[in-house]
């Protein structure tokens, strides 16, 4: 296992998913966020199933790095209870693995 992390964060448009984007890159929370999308999904919130299209934002990072990255996404994320999941990254690249780690504080 690495110390790298993928986290998978939801939003509700291009422009929200951009402007996390650009903040946890810019401040250096993370190495890379691939926005992908639009997607659809499906959940169960406050007793009902919704159904939206949303974004995904796939975000690398370091474990050393999350909580700070994790706090940022709540500041600025539009929704009262985001999705922000951490995933551990078991091996990679290690040319790969190295910038990743050097690109996050």
């Amino acid at each position: 296992m690495t110390e790298a992390l993928v986290v998978l964060v939801t939003v509700p448009s291009r422009q929200a998913g951009e402007t996390l984007a650009t903040a946890l890159v810019g401040e250096s929370l993370a190495a890379c966020v691939n926005l992908v999308g639009p997607i659809t999904s499906f959940y169960r919130w406050q007793d009902e199933v919704h159904r939206d299209d949303e974004h995904l934002l796939v975000i690398k990072t370091t474990r050393a790095g999350y909580a700070a990255l994790e706090a940022r996404v709540l500041a600025l994320h539009p929704y009262a209870t985001p999705e922000v999941i951490a995933l551990p990254v078991e091996r990679g690249a290690a040319a790969y693995l190295a910038w990743l780690s050097a690109a996050v504080r």
